[in-house]
Order: structure tokens, then C-alpha cells, then sequence
């Protein structure tokens, strides 16, 4: 079971609230450019896995793309669940057809409208954005991509006993061996 999203970072820095004491000058450097980094991703909330692929657009194409490193992440799973929200590229007739040819293995679910609290990556990319851009000047588009990149899919998969509970939230493998009955 995974969650899949897009998020579009911009290659600025995000000033983020602080403490300071009173007419102390605060300063964060800028950067020059606006560029934008399309990630196209999902995560496994068990373990903390993700599959992280830079595109130049997401779109349905971007979307088979990112269906077909799933598959072969789980080259044993019978069935893969995925939970993605509604945008119009997930429902698109190339995904549909993809979707549709025999020996798929992967299941959509699609969150309601309006929902992105029912979306554990959406805090995820909240997460990467405390940890990489808020703050953070970085240089160059190249060191702000691998930055990004570095947390994405080395860092949180490394460290998911750390972030496994800023992410998941109220989705929680529970095991009946952990309750009693009290009669």
C-alpha cells in the first residue's frame, strides 16, 4: 500500500518565522533563479521506501512512468494498492489503459476531493520543505535538485523511524496480538 502525489518545489528560499530579539536584523540569502523541480512520487508508509522521479511535466505519461517503478519495486506483490488524489492526469484515458492491460498488478484509490489531510505524502513534502528549503539558500538549481533528491529518497527511507510519525499520522498497522479483551 502507497500513497502517490506531485509537488512542484521553486528554487527559492522559504523564509520561515523565528525568534529574535527586538531590531535585530534578520537576513536570509536569496537566490537569483525560480526554477522548478517536477517530482512526481509515492511512499510506503510501512517502510518508509519512496520512489522519487523527476520529470519535466506531470502528466499522464509522468504517471505511467511513475506506475511501472512501482511495479518493479514489488517485483512479488500479487496486488499493489495505491491512494493518490484526483487530478485529472491520474484519471487520464492513457493511465486507464495502462491500468487495464492483463498482469497489472497495481489498484488505485482515489482520496476525496478537498482532502490533503487524508494524503500522508502531502506531509511528506511538507517535511522535505522544513528540512531542505525553509531557511536554505541554496547556490545553485543543481545543489537545491540534490538536495531535495538526497532527502527524498535517501534520507527518509534511512531515517523513517524519525519522520515515520510526522508522515503517517492516524495510519497505523495495528496487530490484534497488542490488545486484550476485558470482559
Amino acid at each position: 500500500m502507497l500513497f502517490a502525489d506531485a509537488v512542484h518545489p521553486t528554487h527559492a528560499v522559504r523564509p520561515v518565522g523565528c525568534w529574535a530579539p527586538k531590531d535585530t536584523p534578520i537576513a536570509v540569502a536569496q537566490t537569483s533563479g525560480r526554477q522548478r523541480l517536477n517530482v512526481h512520487g509515492a511512499i510506503d508508509l510501512e517502510t518508509g521506501q519512496t520512489r522519487m522521479l523527476i520529470v519535466l511535466t506531470v502528466n499522464a505519461a509522468s504517471t505511467i512512468m511513475l506506475l511501472m517503478a512501482i511495479e518493479a519495486m514489488y517485483p512479488g506483490k500479487r496486488v499493489i494498492h495505491l491512494f493518490l488524489d484526483n487530478a485529472r492526469y491520474h484519471h487520464a484515458k492513457r493511465v486507464q489503459a495502462w491500468l487495464a492491460r492483463p498482469g497489472c498488478r497495481i489498484k488505485l484509490h482515489f482520496i476525496p476531493a478537498y482532502c490533503p489531510h487524508l494524503d500522508p505524502i502531502e506531509r511528506l513534502w511538507g517535511l522535505m520543505h522544513k528540512h531542505v528549503t525553509h531557511n536554505r539558500c541554496h547556490a545553485t538549481f543543481a545543489d537545491f535538485s540534490g538536495a531535495i533528491l538526497t532527502f527524498l529518497r535517501e534520507e527518509v527511507p534511512k531515517k523513517w523511524h524519525l519522520y515515520c510519525d510526522a508522515v503517517s499520522d492516524n495510519f497505523r498497522v495495528i496487530s490484534p496480538k497488542d490488545f486484550r479483551i476485558l470482559a
